[in-house]
Parts: C-alpha cells; structure tokens; sequence
C-alpha cells in the first residue's frame, strides 16, 4: 500500500509540476505575442506620423510657392489673399503630424531632419523678392523634404527588424 501511495503522489506532482511549466510557456508565449503586436503598432503609427507629415508639408511647400508666384506676378489682392488663408490652414496642418512624430520617434536624427524640412519650408515666406530666389526656396524645401523621407524610411526600416 505505501509503494502505491507514493506513486500516487509522485503521479500527482509530475502532473502539477508539468502543469505548472506547460503554463509558463504559454504565459511567456502570449507575452512574446503581445510585445510583437505593441512593436507593430508602433511602427504602423510611426509610419503613418511621417507620411502626414510628409504629406502636409508638401501641401504647404505648394501653397507658399502659389502665394510667392502670385504675389512676384502681380495678382489681385483677392487671389493673394485667398491664397494667403490657404497657406495659413496648410501649415497649421503641419502642427498634428508634427507633434505625434515628436510623440512616437525618439530618434534624434529623425527629429533633426523633421525640424529642418519644417523650418526651410517655412523659409519660403521670406523668399518673395523675386521668381528665382522663390524657386531657390522651394528647391532647398524639397531636398530637405526628401532628406527628411530617407532618414525617416532608414530609420523605419532599422527598427522593423
């Protein structure tokens, strides 16, 4: 009867011990799984930052280089003044992506690159002397444009593996 008891009892420890690493596993499992799934929303957001915010400082690139051309070419006030309140709603357009970019990439060269397509492309206000200082502008605005894409998609692209 004792033998039997203990094989018993030695039964029923194996059973919970194997219980208990059986649960292990699958509570490390899901949190592996979970991690994953948070990594990827992050980049999904990520992502989505930088392409608003790429895409709203196109919007404004153009409506600074359509205010500029119709002031340098002599438009009615009317059209400049349309096109001024354009330009206005573009570049508080910017504010959103600008600041979840902020909120969502750490990475200092991301940022650095970020604040100079803004800050050129806002430069362009100041460059209504003349056709060619205004193209000059839009110019430098979309080199810092792309810079800003290929250091954000290297970047993106660093933190996908």
């Amino acid at each position: 009867m004792g033998i039997a008891l203990a094989t018993a009892v030695i039964a029923v420890l194996g059973t919970l011990l194997g219980s208990i690493v059986s649960g292990l596993f699958q509570h490390k499992s899901a949190d592996r799984t979970e991690r994953v799934a948070r990594g990827q929303e992050l980049r999904r957001d990520q992502l989505e930052a930088v392409t608003a915010l790429a895409t709203a400082i196109s919007d404004h690139r153009r409506a600074m280089w359509m205010r500029g051309d119709a002031k340098l070419k002599g438009g009615t006030q009317a059209r400049i003044e349309e096109l001024r309140g354009e330009s206005h709603m573009t570049r508080s357009a910017v504010t959103r992506p600008l600041v979840a970019l902020r909120i969502l990439v750490t990475d200092q060269t991301v940022r650095a690159a970020a604040d100079r397509m803004v800050t050129v492309t806002y430069a362009m206000r100041n460059a209504y002397e003349s056709t060619a200082v205004l193209t000059e502008a839009r110019e430098a605005a979309k080199v810092a444009h792309d810079d800003f894409v290929d250091v954000a998609g290297a970047f993106l692209e660093q933190t996908a593996r």
